[in-house]
């Protein structure tokens, strides 16, 4: 059950040890928290930990929390945070993003070889994105995935938002040129030999 508090008056609560509070927090952003640090670390047990630490910090550090400005953006800062620190850096992103995926596409009633040229090309997007910098493949995430704003990710990484925009920039550069390898790859030249 909400209360239908802002997150500030829910910060609040929290500082006076209001584990009601914390919980409704917890509700209102367990969902995003724990997308954010499953797609950075590749793994469910890693991502839950990081879910719980991010909230354990909440009520501990709750006093820091400026009350006037939106929570979320401080929650991803620190489940980012946290993600990198806990993650092996296992090359399992091809997994999550294919069911992240599976689950976007809704069944339709396309020819089998456009449902198989589209597996191909998510397949393709989901190993460009893995070869991504960790840097870059984190503002992709953050960007297209959670959907913040170049200035909540330039918050939630510390860096100047124009750092933000470049590495969002380069990113899409670098998953085109994979995505053109991939396709010239796919699709051999066709030499004419008319002699």
């Amino acid at each position: 059950m909400t209360s239908g508090q802002s997150d500030g008056e829910l910060v609040l609560r929290v500082r006076v040890g209001d584990l009601d509070a914390l919980g409704e927090l917890y509700e209102r952003y367990k969902g995003a928290v724990y997308r954010t640090a499953l797609a950075i670390t590749r793994d469910e047990s890693v991502a839950e930990d990081v879910l719980q630490e991010t909230f354990l910090r909440t009520c501990t550090y709750a006093h820091s929390i400026d009350e006037n400005l939106p929570l979320g953006p401080w929650l991803y800062r620190v489940a980012v945070n946290l993600s990198y620190s806990w993650s092996s850096r296992v090359k399992r992103w091809l997994n999550v993003l294919q069911e992240t995926f599976d689950q976007w596409v809704v069944p339709t009633c396309r020819s089998p070889e456009a449902l198989t040229e589209e597996r191909e090309w998510q397949q393709a997007l989901m190993c460009a994105i893995d070869a991504l910098p960790d840097r870059h493949r984190t503002v992709v995430i953050l960007y297209y995935l959670e959907e913040l704003t170049l200035k909540e990710i330039a918050y939630v990484m510390d860096l100047p938002e124009g750092t933000v925009k470049s590495r969002l920039y380069y990113a899409r550069e670098m998953l085109r040129a994979h995505l053109d390898e991939q396709e010239r790859r796919l699709i051999p030249e066709v030499v004419y030999d008319f002699t």
